[in-house]
């Protein structure tokens, strides 16, 4: 039980769970301040990280390369926003799907394997950001977050995007911009009935959460050494949401902490039914309940049943206002 409970708590602070922090603090700009549906929040990370891994294997440099990525989210939010943004919310959110599944299509081609890698991915890229290492080699930490020398420079850096991240948005809602932003969410009629431009402050939105996404994706690849289309499937866009619903939609902590709890949750609970069929399938009363294959799927039943009673009996999340963002009375 103790490897278990080091395992869980040690997933707190890794890069993948900052990574899924700044995704989450992406959609929270999206979604829990504007009312815009991004369900493909993935497809910023994919750009975000394939434009750095062949921005860096070409030879342009650390600071070309996220330059070139940030360009590259703010290109993808004004593909998905112009056509998208005068309409319904929901035509955002087929749209923002489906092309986050079809750059994923694209990149794995084998016909652009000198480009993307194709399936195999890209890797090597990131050889210039840990000679920016400043840690000597040795052994950091202590318990359930012992590290080398890299992972103790990738968790820094993560975790400093993380918290500029969120701050920056934090600032940013409590400016009038954030003011009007949230007006949108509420009533965007209303507000363009002041003379607001409302159109010109969803892009300006989606822009914002693209580049913040686009930071999770680099982070990620960074954390894995590799960048492949398989990493960044529905499944991550899924996980996203579900760990920013559970600290709390329009809640900047709420975006940092709920990836943290889901993560140290999954693991808890992925840990746990793998000791507990290790030996023999899970039986109560002789009958075989779980065996030792079935336990990924297990878990997210158990994902999907935690979502369900969180929707049922707290909507808003565990740092969320009910007042201010109850799913189920927007």
């Amino acid at each position: 039980m103790e490897q278990i409970l080091s395992n869980a708590l040690g997933e707190l602070l890794t890069p993948m769970t900052a990574a899924y922090a700044l995704a989450a603090i992406g959609i929270a700009m999206h979604f829990g301040f504007t009312g815009l549906l991004n369900f493909g929040q993935a497809a910023y990370m994919l750009v975000g990280a394939y434009a750095f891994a062949m921005a860096n294997l070409a030879g342009l440099g650390l600071v070309p390369a996220i330059l070139l990525s940030f360009a590259a989210s703010i290109v993808l939010s004004l593909i998905l926003g112009i056509p998208t943004l005068r309409l319904r919310s929901d035509y955002l959110a087929i749209v923002t799907i489906a092309a986050a599944e079809i750059l994923r299509f694209i990149v794995s081609t084998t016909g652009l394997n000198d480009v993307t890698g194709g399936p195999q991915g890209l890797s090597g890229f990131a050889k210039e950001f840990y000679a920016l290492n400043p840690f000597p080699v040795g052994e950091y930490g202590f318990w359930a977050w012992t590290m080398d020398e890299k992972g103790l420079w990738v968790r820094v850096v993560a975790w400093s995007l993380v918290i500029l991240g969120a701050l920056f948005v934090a600032q940013m809602i409590r400016s009038p911009w954030g003011r009007v932003i949230k007006g949108i969410r509420e009533d965007e009629d209303a507000v363009r009935s002041l003379g607001k431009n409302v159109y010109s402050y969803k892009m300006q939105s989606l822009i914002i959460g693209g580049v913040v996404g686009m930071f999770s994706g680099m982070i990620f690849a960074l954390d894995r050494g590799s960048v492949q289309p398989d990493n960044y499937s529905r499944d991550v866009t899924f996980y996203v949401l579900t760990a920013l619903v559970l600290g709390g939609v329009a809640k900047v902590r709420g975006s940092v902490v709920g990836p943290m709890m889901f993560w140290g949750l999954y693991v808890f609970s992925d840990n746990f039914l793998r000791e507990l069929t290790k030996d023999e399938p899970f039986s109560i009363f002789g009958i075989g309940i779980i065996q030792k294959a079935q336990v990924g799927p297990v878990n997210y039943m158990l994902i999907g049943l935690g979502l369900m009673l969180l929707m049922t009996f707290r909507p808003q999340g565990v740092f969320g206002s009910k007042e201010e963002m109850a799913l189920d009375g927007r």
